[in-house]
C-alpha cells in the first residue's frame, strides 16, 4: 500500500512524517534535518531556492526571499521575489512540493497522498488555498486537519488509554490555536477551538527588532526601505536572542553595519529576559481572549483540565509559559518535541484513514472552527433592514452534523427567496465570510411569513449541502457547497453528499409526530387555564426539536411532552394514536 504522508506546513518551519512500522516517524530533508524552514528564494540565474539554502539568502538578498507567506493564505496578495510574482497558495505549493520530494527518497518510491496541517482557526478560503497548494505541489490531499488536533493525536497515541481533559496551547511563527478535548478509551472528542490567525513568535521577534532599532534612532518603516540589508541581518540577531532568553536571562544582539556585515567591533545591544518580558507583555495579553473562548465553550474550569500540552516552538519563551502556568495553575505539559508534534499527529491521522492495525482502537472526532450560517432580514418597527445573520451550525459543534432553521418570506405574494451562505460569528453579514448562494423559487402566493425550512449538512471533509424545504408545495432544493472542501475529485464528493443523507433526520416529516402534534393542541382546550401555559410550553419545545435535526433532542422533548401530558391525565398510545383519559 503506497503510504499517505503528514505534513505540517507551518509559517516558520514544515516538517514531514510517515506511520510505518506501527509508528508515526520524520522524514529527513536532503540536509538530513526534520525541519525544513518554509522560505523560498529566486537565485540570479532563475533557480528557485527552498528551505535552509533559501533562508540565507534572507540576510544576503533580501529582495530575492519570501518567508512567513502563510499569513497571505486565502487572500489575492502577491509577493515579488527577484523579479518573479507569485501567490502565497504558489509559495506554499514549492515547499510541499520540496517535502514530496524528500519523502520519496527517504521512502524509496512515489508519494501520492497527503495529510496536510493548518492552524484550527483557519477560514474555508485559507483552507482552500492549503488545499491548492497540495494539488499545484502534486498531491493529493486526503484531509486536511487542524494543527491542535493532530498534535493531541500524537499525545493520545502513546497514552491512548488515558482519560484526561486536555487543552492544546499552540503558538507557531504566526499562527495561534487554542484546543480543549477529551481522552477517553482511545477516544479522541474535540471540544471547542479557537485562535487567532495574526499572533506567532513573528511578532514577538518584531517587536525586539523595533526596540533595537529605536536604540539607534531608527524605525522599522524607514530602516526596511533604506536600509533593508541592516534590518535583515539585525532580524536574524533578534531572533537569535529571542531563542537565547527561553534559556538564559538575558542576550546580547551585535548590531550590523548598513550593509548588513557584523564587525569585530560591531556595536551590541543586551536585552535582558526582564525587559523581553516588558516587550511581549501586550502579545502575550492578546493570547487571554482565545483560551477564554475555547475554555468558556468547552464548559470546562481552567483548573479542571488535567494537562496543558504546549505546542509549537514560540511556547518555548517564559513570557507564555508563564502566562499559561497562571491561566490554568498547573505546569504546562511538553513530552513531545513542540516543533515536531504536529507532523507526527498528522502521519496518525493517515494511519487512521489507512486503518492501520497499530491504531485501531483509536476513534477522533472534531468540530466545526466556525459558526455557518444565513442572511436574514429583521424588522423594526415598520422598517425591514437585511444584512443580519442567522446562525444555523454554531461553532464548536461535533461534526458531521446535520441542523435546519425556519426562515419566512418578507412581502406578501413573494415567489422566491435567496440563500445566502455564511461563515462566521458576526451579528452582521458584512462581517463574515460568504460562502455560496441558492435560488428558492416556487413559493405559493400569500401573506408574509411563508415559512421554508432551511437545512445546513456539513462533514469532516469540509463538504457543506444546503437544502431548502417548502412545506405548502412539498419542494426541496439542494446546493452542495465544495469551494472550501478538503477533496479533489468529483467521485470523492459524490461520495461525500451520499453520506451525508445518513446525518439528516426529519421528525416533522412523520405522521405520528404530526398527529401527537394536533392532539396535544386539542389536549390545551381541555385542561385548566392555569396548566395550559406548562402545556404550551411542551409543546413549543417539541415543534423546536423536529425542526433541529437533532435526533437526541428530539428524543428528549418527546418524552418531556408525553410525561407533562400523562401528568394532566393524558396517556397517548402510538399505535392506536388516540388519547386515553
Amino acid at each position: 500500500m503506497t503510504p499517505i504522508i503528514g505534513i505540517d506546513l507551518g509559517t516558520s518551519n514544515s516538517l514531514c512524517a510517515v506511520f510505518e512500522e506501527g509508528q508515526p516517524k520524520l522524514i529527513p530533508n536532503a540536509h538530513g534535518s526534520v525541519i525544513t524552514p518554509s522560505f523560498i528564494s529566486i537565485s540570479a540565474d532563475d533557480r528557485v531556492l527552498v528551505g535552509s539554502a533559501a533562508k540565507e539568502t534572507r540576510v544576503t538578498q533580501p529582495e530575492r526571499c519570501a518567508c512567513v507567506f502563510k499569513r497571505l493564505m486565502g487572500t489575492d496578495r502577491k509577493v515579488e521575489i527577484g523579479g518573479h510574482v507569485f501567490t502565497a497558495t504558489e509559495m506554499s505549493s514549492l515547499v510541499l512540493q520540496s517535502l514530496k520530494q524528500d519523502a520519496e527518497a527517504y521512502l524509496g518510491m512515489e508519494v501520492h497522498d497527503a495529510i496536510i496541517t493548518v492552524p484550527a482557526y483557519f477560514n474555508d478560503h485559507q483552507r482552500n488555498a492549503t488545499k491548492q497548494a497540495g494539488e499545484l505541489a502534486g498531491l493529493n490531499v486526503r484531509r486536511i486537519i487542524n494543527e491542535p488536533t493532530a498534535a493531541a493525536l500524537t499525545y493520545g497515541f502513546h497514552d491512548r488509554q488515558a482519560e484526561k481533559k486536555l487543552i492544546v496551547i499552540d503558538l507557531g511563527g504566526g499562527t495561534f490555536d487554542v484546543t480543549a478535548m477529551e481522552v477517553f478509551e482511545g477516544t479522541l472528542e474535540i471540544i471547542s477551538t479557537a485562535g487567532e490567525s495574526m499572533l506567532g513568535g513573528e511578532d514577538f521577534t518584531n517587536r525586539i527588532l523595533a526596540k533595537v532599532l529605536n536604540s539607534q534612532n531608527l524605525q522599522v518603516e524607514i530602516a526596511e526601505v533604506k536600509h533593508p540589508l541592516l534590518v535583515s541581518r539585525l532580524k536574524q540577531e533578534c531572533e537569535a536572542a529571542k531563542c537565547t532568553l527561553a534559556r538564559e536571562t538575558e542576550a546580547r544582539i551585535r548590531i550590523p553595519n548598513l550593509q548588513g556585515e557584523l564587525n569585530e567591533n560591531a556595536a551590541t545591544h543586551t536585552i535582558t529576559r526582564d525587559e523581553f518580558l516588558e516587550l511581549a507583555d501586550p502579545l502575550v495579553k492578546q493570547l487571554a481572549r482565545p483560551i477564554a473562548k475555547a475554555v468558556r465553550d468547552s464548559r470546562i474550569a481552567p483548573q479542571d483540565f488535567d494537562s496543558v500540552i504546549l505546542v509549537g516552538g514560540a511556547t518555548r519563551m517564559e513570557a507564555v509559559r508563564g502566562f499559561i502556568r497562571e491561566f490554568f495553575g498547573v505546569e504546562p505539559l511538553c513530552t513531545h518535541n513542540p516543533d515536531e508534534v504536529v507532523a507526527l499527529g498528522a502521519a496518525v491521522q493517515a494511519a487512521l484513514i489507512q486503518d492501520d492495525r497499530a491504531v485501531e482502537d483509536m476513534v477522533m472526532t472534531d468540530v466545526c472552527p466556525f459558526t455557518l450560517g444565513t442572511e436574514v432580514i429583521k424588522e423594526f418597527g415598520r422598517r425591514q433592514v437585511n444584512g443580519y445573520y442567522l446562525p444555523i451550525i454554531h461553532r464548536n459543534t461535533t461534526i458531521p452534523v446535520s441542523r435546519e432553521e425556519v426562515v419566512g418570506t418578507v412581502e406578501p405574494n413573494q415567489r422566491e427567496m435567496t440563500i445566502n451562505v455564511y461563515q462566521g460569528e458576526g451579528r452582521k453579514v458584512e462581517d463574515n465570510l460568504f460562502l455560496g448562494t441558492m435560488k428558492v423559487t416556487g413559493i405559493p402566493p400569500g401573506p408574509s411569513g411563508k415559512p421554508v425550512h432551511l437545512r445546513f449538512t456539513y462533514d469532516m471533509n469540509g463538504i457543506l449541502e444546503v437544502e431548502a424545504f417548502v412545506p405548502e408545495t412539498g419542494k426541496k432544493f439542494k446546493t452542495v457547497l465544495t469551494q472550501h472542501a478538503k477533496l479533489t475529485s468529483k467521485s470523492e464528493i459524490d461520495a461525500a453528499v451520499k453520506n451525508l443523507q445518513k446525518l439528516k433526520f426529519y421528525p416533522r416529516d412523520d405522521i405520528k409526530n404530526q398527529h401527537l402534534v394536533r392532539y396535544a393542541e386539542r389536549v390545551i382546550g381541555e385542561v385548566s387555564p392555569f396548566q395550559r401555559d406548562d402545556l404550551e410550553s411542551s409543546i413549543d419545545y417539541f415543534e423546536q426539536s423536529m425542526a433541529s435535526g437533532d435526533p437526541e433532542y428530539f428524543e428528549q422533548a418527546k418524552q418531556n411532552l408525553l410525561t407533562a401530558l400523562a401528568a394532566l391525565g393524558f396517556c397517548y398510545d402510538e399505535d392506536d394514536q388516540e388519547f386515553q383519559v
